[in-house]
């Protein structure tokens, strides 16, 4: 008799553990396609170019970041959120101008995730800023650093250059930073199809479980 109330209990969890299968499947099926880009199917639909291997975000001593008004900053604290970066010269010409343009429509474009979302441009001079970028890009983190240092963590530590080239390469590029801190993804700058770019941002959101 004990055997046979046995089976009948484990007859009523079966259907408890197919519910339970089908929502962590999906999950760990995204998590999977996420963080190891060889899992993905041929003809992959991101716009963006994968950072291969991803680079974590460093340590305030070796990347020392600074707001505008002089207080250091560590981008750690940003970890948990999905980051969208830009790296200029505080005198913001026309494609820096646009990269900030794009970052702040496609940031703004996410409906109920934009939370989930913070932009930062990376200052790589002590340039003054325009007032009226200040004005227009309201809401992004304007952060100065130090172009070799953020170099290293940009564009990797294998590129080799000085400061003044360094800046160069950075200014040709967006990049994407996950919730977990790693620099994932990065994007032709001012060239960046910016509706591309919004549904690449729009795709990682939504089959990521972080962030």
């Amino acid at each position: 008799m004990n055997s046979e109330v046995l089976e009948m209990k484990k007859r009523s969890l079966v259907p408890l553990y197919l519910i339970l299968l089908s929502c962590i499947i999906p999950l760990v099926a995204a998590a999977l396609l996420y963080y190891v880009p060889a899992l993905r199917p041929a003809g992959a639909t991101n716009y963006g170019s994968f950072v291969i291997p991803q680079r974590t975000m460093p340590a305030s001593a070796r990347l020392p970041l600074s707001t505008l008004d002089g207080k250091p900053f560590d981008l750690n604290s940003l970890k948990g959120r999905w980051v969208l970066v830009s790296a200029d010269g505080g005198g913001c010409p026309d494609s820096c101008a646009t990269k900030l343009h794009y970052t702040r429509n496609a940031h703004a474009s996410q409906g109920k995730n934009v939370e989930r979302l913070v932009r930062v441009w990376f200052v790589t001079d002590n340039e003054a800023i325009p007032q009226k970028v200040l004005d227009a890009y309201k809401g992004t983190l304007m952060l100065r650093a130090d172009p070799l240092a953020l170099g290293a963590f940009l564009l990797g530590p294998d590129v080799l250059a000085d400061a003044a080239a360094l800046e160069r390469e950075m200014d040709k590029y967006l990049w994407i930073i996950d919730p977990l801190g790693n620099l994932i993804m990065y994007y032709p700058g001012q060239e960046t199809d910016p509706v591309r770019f919004r549904n690449d941002i729009a795709k990682l959101l939504h089959v990521s479980v972080i962030g």
